[in-house]
This record gives structure tokens, sequence and C-alpha cells, in this order.
């Protein structure tokens, strides 16, 4: 017999809540905050009043035990009866409360009562909610008599209800357990290095650990990593697998993988997550909750939508939560939240798990060790980890605001006088920064009575919203307040990993406060930490110490680089040490690099991409190549491309190559990563330049706070970022077992010693060239074994 716990907030919560789904609902006061209230209550009660009483019973289904438990927040065993108190807090106005809320409240309170009636053989009891609106604690107290008898009726037929979604939920889960323990992998053979990474994942799971990997493209990243965390979901060792990515293309490939083994024989859910503005319907923006149609009434819609869907899908991608959410009326996003609930995989970005703004509640409050974490791409989560726990705030919005809000000055007094707080303190915290000839500064504490005057802020705008109707005015405050929320939130994280940036930008007329986070290994650890096991792989993963330090910092995770699939005489690595990129000689590098470029292509009839770490390099080498050698067709990125420039561009590769073409684009960019160019359709790669970032305050701010740490602060904040942008558009270049291609480093600092120490593994064949004569010949020698 297997024992579950269920939460009797959440028992309620999914079986009774009713109603709209309408973000008015939500309220800005944070758990320590309702602790504090509810202990301070929880004091002024008399000496017969007990606090946080635990409470449990249980019921047994299918050959399982279910226990119901929960914490009252206070008993009072009074002379003539009992009564039980339950505690809320909101800083909305009671009455602004909707009904069906107040209605989950008092179900709380009733599975309470019916467990205590039922241990102490009472027949009737008094039920008492107490309701606090902060931030003035103003208190509004209600009652009900509760007998045993509708205590009984109403807990047994919430369980009656609940044990519809058991059996479901049950049947699911031998279902996956089945299917994960009979799945073969799919392909006759395993690739070189492939079997290994995927042992080396199942053990991972196994042991509990958190595995760094870097799988050269054409490994099977994808399926060695997904295939072994399912067969692990044979075992038991896991229920549920989260495969995290920044890119759409790459979750793409994860769907398709999944799709590949159901084929042949794997039955399980899997659930694609889309973002709110992808997967909103049209008839929804711009219109107020209380008259969108897939939000009035969604939770009485929803349940049954959720069984539909899970009884008649197995892989639910966009297209199919579109479908059901059609169907039933809800709003989609939210849907394919709550039907997440009941899938085994599910695909996401990032943002979900490490995100503080926007991590999902309903999984990653607590640590679940039955859940796995596979993260894709891993190599872009560490800039884009630093954005997600930094933050910054402006003055400029703040004058609109106000001249706006005073149209109706006496009704909307309490929010400007806030406002203009803040504007006080936006140039009292920035008279410093404004003296300095940068006219910036970046100091190591935080500025904590700037963020109180935020705080009240927030407080101030939150209580005045409860009582607006939509307009534009309110839509100006909703989003200053949004940006307010997130700077307020990240200053919660403040430490010494962070540095205050205040910027006085005098072209704009504006002052900038930024909470700039140099390294986020802490929070990513805690929420790594948050499952039972973690694997995190990208094919440009080198140096994979860096990785572990900047992504968890964990002295016990493990590396592995793994085999790469490809022969290594199919791709050849040559370093051109005449070129130096250097800023400072950029003007004398134009002229050799249009000729290594010309020697680079002429060798061999193909479509060849350059890639360079500006834009105005790019355009200085292009327009010098196209006077010397106009017979060579080029293409070029554009700074600015949508989905469709971006789709032309990359068919001009796509195409049969019938004469030379060569691509002009950026490193870094949008065509060095993620694109797939294969066989024929890109056969060179040259990169101009180390790739280092171009100097800027806060990687100075990050190169100083590692030089404290490690001693290794240039290479941190310059040297492998840079690095990474190149291994990633060399990386272009080789895509299936069959291709052949050539890379040329156009920079001589490759050929220093602390560039090749970090150069990828399977970079194995490398050459040296001094001067284009000597490059003819090695690309010469490099085809020549490929010529029937």
């Amino acid at each position: 017999m297997t024992v579950h716990q269920i939460g009797i907030r959440q028992l309620v919560e999914f079986l009774l809540r009713t109603g709209d789904l309408s973000p008015i609902t939500s309220s800005e006061n944070t758990p320590q905050e309702g602790s504090r209230i509810h202990r301070k209550l929880q004091k002024r009660r008399p000496d017969s009043y007990q606090s946080e009483v635990s409470l449990k019973t249980s019921f047994q289904y299918l050959e399982d035990e279910y226990i119901v438990e929960g914490r009252a927040d206070g008993i009072d065993y009074q002379d003539s009866t009992v009564l039980i108190e339950e505690i809320k807090t909101s800083d909305l106005e009671f009455q602004s409360v909707p009904e069906s809320t107040i209605q989950l409240y008092w179900a709380q309170a009733k599975v309470y009562a019916y467990i205590l009636m039922e241990k102490d053989a009472l027949d009737d009891i008094r039920l008492q909610l107490t309701y606090v609106q902060t931030p003035d604690e103003r208190i509004t107290t209600k009652f009900k008599s509760y007998t045993k008898d509708e205590a009984t009726s109403f807990f047994n037929e919430l369980v009656a209800e609940y044990k519809a979604w058991i059996k479901l939920r049950r049947e699911l889960n031998e279902q996956r357990i089945k299917s994960a323990k009979a799945l073969r992998f799919p392909f006759t053979n395993y690739r070189p290095g492939q079997h290994q990474l995927a042992v080396n994942v199942y053990k991972t799971i196994m042991l509990e650990k958190h595995l760094f990997i870097e799988a050269p493209t054409g490994t099977g990243k994808t399926i060695s990593t997904l295939f072994p965390a399912i067969k692990s979901m044979g075992e038991s060792l896991i229920s549920r697998i989260f495969y995290f990515t920044a890119k759409q293309s790459t979750r793409h490939v994860a769907e398709n993988t999944i799709s590949l083994m159901a084929k042949n024989g794997l039955t399980l859910k899997s659930i694609t997550l889309t973002a709110k503005d992808k997967i909103t319907f049209q008839e929804e923006r711009d219109v107020p909750p209380e008259k969108n149609p897939y939000m009035v009434g969604y939770y009485d819609r929803v349940r049954p939508a959720i069984k539909d869907i899970i009884l008649n899908e197995n892989q639910i991608t966009k297209q199919t939560i579109e479908k059901y959410a059609e169907k039933h009326k809800v709003d989609p996003f939210e849907y394919s939240l709550d039907v997440s609930l009941f899938c085994d995989i599910i695909i996401c970005d990032y943002n979900y798990l490490f995100d503080p703004q926007v991590h999902l509640q309903r999984f990653f409050s607590v640590p679940d060790k039955e859940n796995c974490f596979l993260v894709d791409e891993v190599h872009n989560l560490v800039q884009r980890s630093r954005e997600m726990y930094s933050a910054a705030l402006k003055l400029s919005p703040i004058k609109p605001l106000i001249d706006t809000l005073s149209k109706q000055k006496e009704a909307n007094k309490k929010i400007i006088k806030k406002l203009e707080s803040l504007k006080r303190a936006f140039k009292r915290y920035s008279k410093e920064a404004g003296e300095t000839v940068s006219r910036q500064i970046a100091q190591t504490a935080p500025i904590d009575n700037f963020n109180k005057t935020l705080g009240d802020l927030i407080a101030e705008i939150h209580e005045w919203l409860a009582n607006q109707k939509p307009s534009p005015t309110v839509d100006l405050v909703v989003d200053y307040y949004l940006q307010c929320r997130s700077y307020y939130l990240i200053s919660q994280f403040y430490d010494e990993t962070y540095r205050t940036r205040v910027i006085v930008d005098e072209d704009h007329h504006d002052i900038i406060f930024r909470q700039f986070c140099m390294d986020p290994s802490k929070q990513l650890k805690e929420s790594l930490n948050l499952g039972r096991a973690a694997i995190l792989f990208s094919a440009t993963l080198s140096p994979i110490s860096y990785y572990q330090r900047v992504l968890g910092g964990e002295a016990d995770s493990l590396p592995m680089i793994s085999t790469s699939s490809f022969p290594q005489q199919n791709c050849q690595v040559i370093i051109a040490n005449n070129i130096n990129t250097l800023y400072a000689n950029r003007g004398k590098s134009i002229q050799p690099i249009c000729e290594t470029i010309f020697t680079l292509v002429s060798q061999k009839k193909g479509h060849y991409m350059i890639f360079f770490p500006s834009m105005t390099y790019l355009d200085a080498v292009l327009s010098e190549f196209s006077t010397i050698y106009p017979e060579i067709k080029t293409v070029r990125q554009e700074s600015t491309m949508d989905n469709f420039a971006r789709q032309q561009f990359l068919d001009e590769f796509r195409q049969t190559p019938e004469q030379t073409k060569v691509g002009f684009a950026l490193l870094g960019g949008i065509f060095s990563e993620g694109i797939d160019l294969k066989n024929d359709q890109l056969i060179g790669v040259g990169i101009v330049s180390v790739g280092l970032p171009g100097m800027n305050a806060e990687s100075d701010l990050i190169r100083d706070y590692f030089d404290s740490i490690n001693g290794e602060g240039f290479s941190f904040a310059y040297q492998l970022p840079g690095f990474n942008n190149v291994s990633q558009a060399a990386g272009r270049v080789i895509r299936t077992n069959t291709d052949k291609g050539v890379i040329v480093l156009m920079d001589r600092r490759f050929n220093q010693t602390r560039y090749r120490k970090i150069f990828p593994k399977h970079w194995a064949n490398i050459q040296v060239s001094n001067n284009p004569k000597q490059l003819e010949n090695q690309l010469q020698n490099f085809w020549k074994q490929f010529r029937n």
C-alpha cells in the first residue's frame, strides 16, 4: 500500500474553485507578511485558544491510503462550544473579494471542522472567518454554525469527486511506468559516445546529482537525455520530466523525439508550454478580464476541459491546447498550465524554473524528488540568468503619470503623493552619480531607503487598482506598477553578488537605477535543487569547469565531454595567424581579411558564412571585399530582420550551390546559433576576431567581482563569453556525419595558449597559416582527400 499526502487547501482549491479568472483577485502580500499577521492575531486570543493545530484524516481507495491534512489557524475550546478560526490576509478590500473566493475560505474551514468533529465526537461547531486587509490591517469577521451531519455530507462529496481524479491519475501513472519500462532505444545502433551519454544521464538521476554535458552537434543530445530519463520513470525513480530550452526550434526537436518514441510504443502525456503573448486568442487581446469570454466563468469550465484533453490526447502541443481551449471556452495559457499538472513531460522555456518573476509556483514552490530537469542549450543560461535576477527602474515615466492622475487630483491624491516621494528619492540618491564625469556610479550596498519608498508606492497602487475600472489611465499606472514590482522583487535577492548602478542619462533627461546581479549561481543552484536531478547540456560548453561554476557552483556536480560522432578528418580548423583584429588595428586588418575570405571560398565552389564582432566591422570588410572581388556573390545580415527576412537569408543557402556564395553575419547574432544548414548548404565558416564583448560597465563589474573571487575576472567577463560565440558560429558548418567543411579563425590571438587550451575537444584537426598562400595549400590538401 502506498501512502499519499493531500493538502486540505490544495484539495479544496482544485475541486471547488469556481468563477472567473481575473488578476484583480491577486495580492501583493508575501508569505512572511501573512505569517506575521497570523501570529499577531493569535497572540491576542484567550488562553483557551490553540494556534496552528495540525489536523488529518484518511481514506483508502484502490488499495492505497490517502491522508488529508492541514493546519487550522486556531481552535478555541470555549465552555459551551468549539470554534475554528480561518485567517486570511490580502490587500484587497473585503467587499472586492469575489464570492467564489470567500466560499473557498469557508470550504477550508469546513474540512477542518469535519476532522475535528470526528476526532472529538462533536455534534456541532462554530466557524470564524477573519479577513485582514493590509497594509492598514482592517479586520472583517464572519461566523457560521456547522453540524456534524453537514460536515460529513460535505467531506464525503468532496472525497467522492476527488476519487475520480485519483483513478485517472492512477491509470496515467500505471500507463507511464509500464510503457517506459518496455521502451527500447528507437535506433538500431548508438552513435559514438551516445550510449555512454545515456548511461551517465540515467546514473545521474539515480544518484540525485547535477550533470554538465558538452555533446557536439550530431551526438543526438535530445534522444540521449530524454530516453534514459524516461527509462528512469519505468523504474519509478521520477514521475515527471521538465525539458527546458531557450528556443522554439529546440522545443520542436524535443516534440519530434517524443513522437519518435511514441511510434516505438511509448505512451505518456507530454505538453509544450507556450508564452502567454504567443498563445492568447485574438478575441482576448485588449479585452478587460471581466469582459473576456475565455476568463469569465473559467473555473466553472476548466475541470471538464482538463479531463477531455487528457483522455483524448498524448502529445499536447500549442495547436492542441488552442483546439480544446476554443472548444471549452477557456483561456489557452492558463488552461495549458492547469493541464500540465496531469502531464509526464513538460517542454518549456528556462524562465518557468529559473526566473523569479514567472516561475511556476504549482511545481516549484517546494523541492520535489519526483521531478527531473533536462536543460538544453544551457550555454544561453549564463547571460539570461543574470538578466532574470537583475532589474532596472526609470524616473521618466513618473511625471506623465502624475500629470494624468492630477486630472482627478482629489480622487488620486494618495497615489500622487507616493509617486512624488519616489521622484524625490530618484533625485536624492542620484546626486553623487550626477557629479561624476561618467554620470554614473556602481555601489556595493543597496539603496534601502529608495527601496522602502518604492514598496510604499507599490502597496498604494495595488489598493488603488482594486477600485478602478479599465481606462487608459489605469493602463499607464499598471505599466509602471509592473516595472516597480519587478525592481522591488529583485531587491529581496540583493547580496554581495549585486551592484547598484545609478545612471544619470542627460541625453534623455532620465535617471536609471539598476540592480545588477553579477553571479546568480546561488539562485540557479537553489532552482536546480528543486528536482531530484538536473542534466545541463549543450554542443558548446568549453571549458566545462567555467559553466559548472557560473551555473550552480556545486563542488560535486559532474562533468562529461561526449565523444564526437563526426569523422575527425571531415572538419579542418585553421588559425589565420597573419590577421590582427585588435581594435586599434582594425583599419589595417580589412585587406588581409578580404584576402583570407577570398582564399577560403576559392578552393571549392559552395556556400560560406563569415562572422564579425560588429556591424561596423562587417560593413567595412564587405564594402572592400565587393570592390576587389565583384564576381563573388554576397548576402548580408541586416541590423533588423523579421521572420520573413531571416527566412529569405537562409533560403539563399538552402539552394543547390551552383555558384560560390558568401554570407556576412554577426558573431553572436541570429545566424551564428540555432540554424541548421546541412550537407552542401554550408561548407565553410570564417570567424573574424575572438568575439570579446565590447568593453562596458557591467562586464567590468563582472571582471572585478570574479578577480576578487578566483582571479579569473577577464576570462569570466570577456574571454569565455566571447569564445562561446565563436564555438557556436563554428558549429554551423558540420551538422551531420557526412558533412565536410572548414573553419578559419581570423585572429592571431587564437594561436595563444590561453585560447588553444579552451578549444573544444572535437576540434581535432588544427593548423596554422601565416599567409594566404599557406592557407590556400592547407585548404587544397583538405578538399583533395574528398575528390573521387
